[in-house]
């Protein structure tokens, strides 16, 4: 009797053979293994691409807004620096008063129109920096299905 035969396997000689279903049945779960490995690793690469594309449109137009910010700043420090060299020059009462009205109506107009283009590029960062994600998901969602 060989030594590794066993009464319930007489015919064996290994002291362990798989059987051939069994077998096939491995390596078809391997197989899968692998193939869902590999679709998670190229959903895992394009969030991870769709992440690095919103950061770099974030912080794109975090500075755009910043930049307009800070024109606007200036735009309306020179705006007052102008009203002040005018006031200099005054000779009377009704000329500040003149001055001063139509500074503060010029200014509420400027500050207006800066509003809305503060407003338009907000939204138009929002937008940018969410289309990557869009994009994104939609393409997982494809591939996941």
């Amino acid at each position: 009797m060989n030594q590794f035969n066993n009464p319930m396997f007489p015919n064996t000689t290994t002291p362990f053979e798989v059987p051939g279903a069994f077998r096939e049945f491995a390596e078809k779960g391997v197989s899968q293994a692998r193939e869902t490995y590999d679709r998670f690793k190229e959903v895992a690469d394009d969030t991870n691409g769709a992440i690095e594309a919103v950061f770099s449109a974030a912080t794109k137009g975090a500075n755009a807004y910043n930049a307009k910010l800070v024109d606007i700043a200036k735009a309306n420090t020179n705006a007052m620096f102008d009203l002040a060299t005018a006031l200099i020059s005054v000779t009377n009462l009704s000329q500040v008063a003149e001055l001063v009205t139509a500074h503060s109506k010029t200014q509420i107009e400027t500050l207006t129109a800066q509003s809305r283009e503060l407003a338009e590029l907000g939204q138009k960062v929002a937008t940018e920096t969410t289309e990557p994600l869009k994009a994104t998901t939609a393409k997982v969602f494809k591939k996941v299905a």
